[in-house]
């Protein structure tokens, strides 16, 4: 059953109450524009040529298949961000392992809402049985770093010149969040 969280009377989202709900496909226009901002302007995401509709759809439609949310923030009909997870191996070992995602519109960025959506989606994981969250962040975005890091994840690998983008090799960083209690102690 679909779960929807108003988010309201706070500092932080002194425009509108947002509303922290399953996306529909009439929501993914907006999605769209918001990916393909994100791709034409920055390297949170490794990817050189702007999506689809149809592309972002088949993406929702492949998570709903397996299982996973797709978020949006929204104030009434306008998105202003949207989130998600998915596997982060197809393999059946990484089963407990997803990978997020999370997308803010340029003109709602630092504002809260990306951390109101990280809530929902490690609470839809921990619903799901998931262990770990992953995330992949481009080793030069400190914001995102920063992000991620206040929110509790923990940087556990650099990965050097694994991305391309605007004719420059780029360093990923991976950042995990313990969903449910370490199983043994971590290496030191």
């Amino acid at each position: 059953m679909p779960r929807t969280y108003i988010i309201k009377d706070s500092a932080q989202f002194a425009r509108k109450p947002m509303n922290i709900r399953e996306a529909v496909q009439a929501d993914f226009d907006e999605i769209t524009a918001i990916y393909n901002e994100v791709v034409a302007n920055s390297t949170a995401i490794y990817n050189d040529r702007p999506a689809t509709c149809e592309e972002r759809i088949a993406w929702w439609t492949s998570r709903q298949e397996q299982g996973y949310p797709v978020l949006v923030a929204a104030d009434g009909n306008s998105v202003a961000g949207f989130g998600s997870f998915g596997d982060f191996r197809s393999w059946p070992g990484y089963r407990f392992t997803v990978e997020g995602t999370i997308h803010i519109h340029a003109s709602w960025r630092g504002q809260g809402l990306g951390t109101e959506l990280l809530k929902m989606l490690v609470s839809r994981a921990k619903d799901l049985g998931k262990h770990i969250m992953i995330a992949g962040v481009d080793a030069e975005n400190a914001a995102s770093l920063r992000f991620l890091e206040r929110f509790g994840f923990e940087r556990v690998a650099h990965l050097r010149e694994v991305g391309f983008k605007f004719n420059r090799f780029l360093d990923l960083t991976f950042l995990e969040y313990w969903l449910t209690p370490p199983q043994r102690l971590p290496r030191r």
